[in-house]
């Protein structure tokens, strides 16, 4: 198992979310399809995160991997 994640990117993936649509949030940083899995984590031990917002419109999905809040940008890219 890795101890951490790959960084994607250091800021959020701005992502218009459509409300009741589910979202998987690539969490090992490793995907081609960011921010979203691509299956790339497979024997890492990480695990795709689901999102599925409650309203429609911009979404800033977690970059770096590091967010507390993740899937979504808390400002940790900032600490980096």
């Amino acid at each position: 198992m890795a101890d951490s994640p790959q960084i994607a990117r250091k800021s959020p993936f701005p992502v218009e979310v459509e409300a009741g649509k589910t979202y998987y949030w690539c969490a090992c940083g490793r995907s081609a399809n960011q921010p979203f899995c691509d299956g790339s984590h497979a024997g890492t031990g990480f695990q795709p995160v689901a999102h599925t917002p409650t309203e429609s419109g911009t979404a800033y999905f977690c970059g770096c991997k590091h967010s507390a809040s993740a899937p979504l940008c808390d400002g940790s890219h900032l600490k980096l």
